[in-house]
């Protein structure tokens, strides 16, 4: 796994190593505060194969030791949504360390959606599910740091950034500068929430940290990167730079969504990820069962 550190600027300012994860394009994070050791975790990836529909846990066992192996004690797993296209591993992570999970408190609204789509009247209990439901202006302790948390809706309904001293997660909003932005059609989104998200995370000090989600890199940069800083997309964000306008932004995100495929994912991931990133409950056979809805989407 390609990993990378961004190391603490001082005082006031985490630590952040990023782990790519090339199947799903996917950034999962380690917040560290240097002064005490304590650890969050971010957008953790549960390994999932859609052709033979297996999971693995290869992702977040790195996790696991690279906390281990740097003495860290994990105080925080964190999901900034129920994603669409990998599953999360938050479940598993929290049966291995006790650590509580997180996720913003509009999950519950992302929840009613998809047990409509999903027709699973009585499943996605978030309550019971994810151990605290943050609200937006928020704040968890995390050693001598703080995680303040930004409801940034737009890519769902119910999507939220941390940010942490002089680094902000700021997952599916931003990818990076010479790519621009992130889709808003999925059931929920909005372009035009996206757009007033993005505009709040540029409002942040301009030489705030901003990790990305996902990258799949580009014809010119074969490389995975999902840092930059908010100066950077001020100024170059192939989608936002420069002042682009609300109008303008809505309409260039609704043309490209219009052509984009579902991620290969999605249909098989929220109903896990609702579930906090538990499968469903096994059978008389001793397997679980996914439920794909035909002729929704």
């Amino acid at each position: 796994m390609l990993s990378k550190t961004s190391p603490s600027r001082g005082p006031g300012s985490p630590r952040v190593i990023g782990a790519y994860e090339p199947r799903s394009g996917s950034i999962q994070y380690i917040v560290v505060d240097e002064a005490t050791k304590q650890a969050a975790l971010i957008d953790t990836v549960l390994d999932f194969d859609p052709k033979h529909a297996r999971t693995s846990t290869k992702s977040a066992q790195w996790a696991l030791d690279t906390i281990k192996a740097e003495g860290l004690t994990l105080a925080w797993i964190l999901d900034t949504h129920p994603h669409a296209d990998h599953l999360m591993a938050s479940a598993w992570l929290k049966e291995q360390t006790g650590a509580p999970t997180v996720i913003g408190e509009k999950v519950r609204d992302i929840a009613k959606l998809w047990r409509r789509i999903y027709n699973l009247p009585g499943e996605f209990e978030t309550e019971r599910t994810f151990d605290r439901l943050v609200l937006d202006g928020e704040t968890l302790p995390l050693g001598d740091l703080e995680i303040r948390v930004m409801l940034s809706p737009g890519h769902t309904l119910g999507s939220v950034t941390y940010v942490v001293g002089d680094a902000a997660f700021v997952h599916d909003t931003f990818m990076q500068p010479d790519v621009g932005t992130t889709r808003a059609d999925f059931p929920g989104g909005s372009a035009r929430d996206l757009y007033r998200s993005l505009q709040a995370i540029l409002a942040l000090p301009e030489d705030t940290r901003v990790f990305e989600g996902h990258d799949y890199g580009t014809k010119e940069r074969k490389e995975p990167a999902w840092e930059a800083t908010v100066r950077e997309h001020r100024e170059r964000n192939k989608h936002v730079g420069g002042g682009v306008s609300e109008e303008t932004f809505v309409r260039l995100r609704e043309q490209r969504d219009a052509v984009l495929d579902l991620p290969d994912r999605m249909l098989h991931a929220l109903q896990v990820n609702l579930r906090g990133g538990r499968l469903p409950e096994p059978e008389d056979d001793g397997h679980c069962y996914l439920k794909i809805p035909v002729n929704k989407f």
